[in-house]
């Protein structure tokens, strides 16, 4: 797990300067403190920081070829590796390190861009070819690490994140109104977008490659299908989700340091440590705790660590709030409310005083249909779609749901505003209306009038529909499935992750998100995932005789932080100081005069504001962190 950057002077030709590029290898030291380098060679440069896992005598980077003509940098792991490597030796090639690195570089010369075809892990690299004067970039299928580009006048740069981009002399740094607008609504900026209109993240799934003189070339080289193969039966579907489970947690095992996970007592968390417990050794297992005990799942993991016999290890985790939302609107380069950032940060912390690689749950709720009222929702939706008239659902359910009253006070029954609008509309803007509720004309209230102005004729919904239509003709939870893979789950879910974790300097790896564990899911048919109204059903009954009884009946609950209580009780005078005061940097984008009434309604108790709260106060925090 390291950090990579580099420079590729496309259109000028000139050899980068190796004090830009140890400085932008100082932007991201936290990725890698253990290691660095930089190298260049005609237009290219690459930086490098270095996280050692594998290979921690001969592993350094920034790596060149036997010739030096080609050379590589890589963030990430590729756990088959070894069986590439021997590939390699059968086609004459000698090795000089143990590393996966190397074995990339030696793909590379064989195949060609086509190597990532046969990658299994998780990565973001880039090669610079001397003899072809060329770029290539690559990132992983499903976006486990990140990878960002910054094309101006030609010329290109790169990076794990988007700090490690400011040291390049003139670089334009411009905020896009579109992805102001997109995180207003979403919470996330969705790729390829980012906050910067100069900064593009390179897709999940995707490489680019450039020639010196030419333009870029973005290639989409892996597409996540749902393809449904004949029903197995439900006891070879258990087998087959158990066995392939097993399999990728054993090859994500692969490590010369210590190495454990993260137990949170849900299922997923769950049924990597019983995997890894089940097939021998007693592994490491870290657990936080809420000192009000609010959302404390020390509990719920301690009967699984029991269960498991793990070597489990727990603390209580107190939270200088202000100081820790700063140093994630930091580390996140971007704007992101995921409030359970600050959680993964404290875990990723206390995991790093014992290990330096842990392995997690996420994936699970995507590849199973986990978000049991989201997917649920989206099935009962499209079913009424099916059943009601496309008359009466436009011409009378919609008017209704856009008048129905809104608020936390009504019973859950009563709140039927977003379900008739829902319904009246097509499958890709009802989603959209589920994961960017509370919006007005398409667009987010907090945004200022001179904001909503910028992005009036924009569609906000126009990627869901893009997404949509790549996987017309599934049926609905299949559908709300693809999206969440494509935007949730790389642009808040693992950003989240990957920045957290590497702000501690921990390498998290994710076996859920193998990508032939998540194939072989979205292969099954729908009703093994979401079975009445339980998501995840296959998932659970695989893992049934592993794990405690109680973490299958649990209700699920996220990896959460009580913001509703910090905002009226906690941290009630700092947030808001920092919330509704005045500032240059973002008075063009919040409304504040909104954003003050949320306030005051929710100090009240009259509604639960904090999610639209904290939206706007992390764009603050973001703002002022960046000097945006």
């Amino acid at each position: 797990m390291c950090g990579i950057a580099g420079i590729f002077n496309a259109r000028s030709g000139l050899t980068p300067d190796p004090t830009v590029l140890e400085r932008m290898a100082d932007a991201i030291w936290h990725r890698g403190p253990d290691d660095g380098g930089v190298h260049r060679s005609g237009a290219a440069g690459f930086a490098f920081r270095r996280l050692a896992i594998i290979d921690l005598a001969t592993g350094h980077q920034p790596l060149l070829s036997a010739d030096g003509r080609r050379a590589i940098v890589f963030n990430g792991e590729i756990y088959n590796y070894r069986a590439l490597r021997e590939r390699c030796e059968r086609s004459g090639r000698r090795f000089l390190t143990d590393s996966d690195t190397e074995t990339i570089l030696a793909l590379y010369e064989l195949d060609g861009p086509a190597c990532v075809e046969a990658l299994r892990g998780m990565f973001a690299f880039a090669i610079h070819d001397a003899d072809a004067d060329s770029l290539f970039l690559a990132r992983d299928r499903l976006g486990i690490k990140p990878l960002y580009v910054h094309e101006q006048d030609g010329d290109l740069a790169f990076a794990s994140e988007i700090k490690a981009l400011r040291p390049v002399p003139g670089l334009r740094f411009t905020r896009d109104p579109e992805a102001i607008d997109d995180y207003c609504a979403l919470r996330y900026v969705p790729a390829p977008r980012t906050i910067w209109k100069e900064v593009r993240k390179l897709p999940p799934g995707h490489t680019l490659f450039v020639r010196r003189g030419e333009s870029p070339r973005v290639a989409r080289y892996w597409q996540l299908r749902f393809e449904q193969a004949p029903h197995p039966g439900e006891a070879a579907a258990l087998e087959m989700v158990r066995a392939k489970l097993d399999e990728c947690v054993q090859s994500h095992l692969v490590s010369d340091v210590p190495l454990g996970a993260f137990l949170s007592g849900g299922i997923d968390s769950a049924a990597v440590v019983s995997s890894m417990a089940a097939h021998g050794g007693r592994p490491l297992t870290c657990t936080i705790g809420s000192p009000s005990g609010a959302h404390d799942e020390r509990t719920a993991a301690r009967r699984v660590a029991e269960h498991c016999g793990t070597d489990h290890r727990e603390e209580i985790a107190a939270a200088d709030v202000l100081r820790d939302l700063e140093r994630i609107a930091w580390h996140c380069d971007e704007p992101l409310a995921d409030a359970s950032a600050l959680p993964t940060l404290m875990v990723s912390a206390m995991a790093r005083r014992h290990m330096k690689v842990a392995l997690s749950g996420d994936g699970g709720d995507e590849c199973f249909a986990g978000y049991e009222r989201r997917y649920l929702f989206e099935r009962r939706e499209q079913r009424l779609r099916d059943t009601v008239p496309r008359w009466l659902r436009r011409g009378v359910l919609g008017p209704i749901g856009a008048l129905w009253p809104r608020g936390e006070w009504l019973p859950r029954p009563l709140r039927a505003g977003t379900l008739l609008k829902n319904i009246a509309a097509d499958p890709a803007d009802g989603f959209f209306n589920t994961m960017a509720p509370r919006l007005v004309h398409g667009h987010s209230p907090l945004l200022h009038a001179r904001a909503r102005e910028a992005v009036r004729s924009r569609n906000p919904s126009e990627l869901f529909h893009r997404l949509m239509d790549e996987c017309r003709g599934l049926d609905a939870v299949s559908r709300a499935q693809y999206v969440d893979f494509h935007t949730f789950l790389a642009d808040d879910v693992l950003a989240k992750v990957d920045r957290m974790s590497m702000a501690a300097s921990l390498e998290v790896r994710v076996p859920l998100l193998d990508h032939e564990f998540v194939e072989m899911a979205c292969r099954l048919p729908p009703e093994l995932k979401l079975r009445g109204k339980t998501g995840k059903w296959i998932f659970r009954e695989a893992i049934r005789p592993r794990v405690p009884a109680e973490t299958l009946s649990g209700k699920k609950r996220g990896f959460e932080i009580p913001i509703a209580e910090w905002f009226r009780r906690d941290a009630r005078k700092e947030l808001g100081e920092r919330l509704l005061a005045p500032r240059a940097a973002t008075a063009d984008v919040l409304d504040l005069e909104h954003v003050q009434r949320l306030h005051k309604e929710h100090l009240a108790g009259l509604q639960d504001h904090s999610t639209q709260l904290y939206t706007a106060l992390m764009l603050q925090l973001w703002a002022d962190r960046h000097h945006a």
